[in-house]
């Protein structure tokens, strides 16, 4: 089986034979060797006197037409192929007019497929154009058979609110139930954004986990529930919890929940010609988040 990659903004969704029969995994970008190959690529064109971009693109990656709208419609509902219902699927769910019923549509049927790629770039459409509502149909995936479909499912609960997802969530933080530490980091991240005396208990405990990404992931959502910053310490911080005598005094001084993005400065590849710059994303708080509740 080859492996399958597809663009997310900053990661790949890879399939990967190493790990069985469609296993998904997330993998970070490679800089390096990307650099290099945009370089080459730059170059060669530049050398080119009859390659010509088409109309409205904005850099090297745009100068081929790709498939359209339709073509990657017809992909996403494919019987006989998974390889192009992943595709078309996360075609769709990485473009910006795909908040159309349809769409959302076919995300929630795409959910439930029986290939781990084609659930996860669903679930990641679901994440970009979807509400509140969708949460529930997210959350059942965050107990997936397969790692990778259950990390896109903790991101794409960084970005939707609705008080369902805490429970869910918060099963995610204990090794004995969910192993793969990537997806107890998500899950962590996305409990930053409920002002529940639970979570900020169950966040407290999980600051013993063995590992330091997740221990630190736990951190940042006490300091924005909280207000407070007492470090790594499970003592320094349950110390401060007992301290409390009402749950209003806990959050009293929390802060705004905004969600991860992926952002970076350019490279110094991303100067030359037609090269074009990182596929930063904005900011925000998750869609039926209203801040200070």
């Amino acid at each position: 089986m080859i492996d399958r990659l597809s663009w997310i903004p900053g990661w790949f969704l890879r399939h990967s034979p190493a790990h069985g029969p469609g296993h998904l995994r997330l993998t970070r970008l490679t800089r390096p060797a990307l650099a290099a190959a945009a370089l080459l690529l730059s170059l060669s064109l530049a050398a080119c006197d009859t390659f010509q971009l088409k109309p409205g693109a904005k850099g090297i990656f745009d100068g081929v037409a790709g498939p359209g709208p339709a073509e990657a419609a017809e992909w996403s509902i494919d019987k006989f192929d998974p390889d192009k219902r992943y595709r078309g699927t996360l075609l769709i769910a990485n473009a910006p007019w795909a908040n159309e019923p349809v769409y959302i549509k076919l995300f929630t049927d795409n959910s439930n497929d029986v290939d781990p790629g084609v659930r996860a770039a669903a679930i990641r459409g679901l994440a970009n154009h979807g509400s509140p509502e969708h949460v529930d149909i997210i959350a059942p995936r965050l107990a997936d058979e397969d790692p990778g479909v259950r990390e896109m499912a903790a991101r794409a609960l960084q970005r939707l609110h609705s008080p369902s997802a805490v429970e869910p969530l918060l099963i995610r933080l204990d090794p004995a139930k969910e192993p793969e530490f990537a997806v107890r980091v998500q899950a962590a991240r996305a409990l930053g954004q409920y002002r529940e005396t639970r979570v900020v208990e169950l966040l407290i405990q999980t600051l013993d986990d063995d590992n330091l990404a997740v221990t630190d992931a736990c951190r940042s959502s006490l300091r924005t529930l909280t207000g407070q910053d007492l470090g790594l310490s499970r003592a320094a911080w349950a110390t401060w919890y007992k301290a409390q005598e009402t749950s209003e005094q806990v959050f009293a001084a929390g802060g705004t929940y905004m969600y991860p993005i992926y952002s970076r400065d350019r490279d110094w590849w991303e100067y030359f010609p037609f090269v074009p710059p990182p596929p930063n994303e904005q900011a925000s708080t998750p869609a039926g988040l209203i801040p200070g509740e």
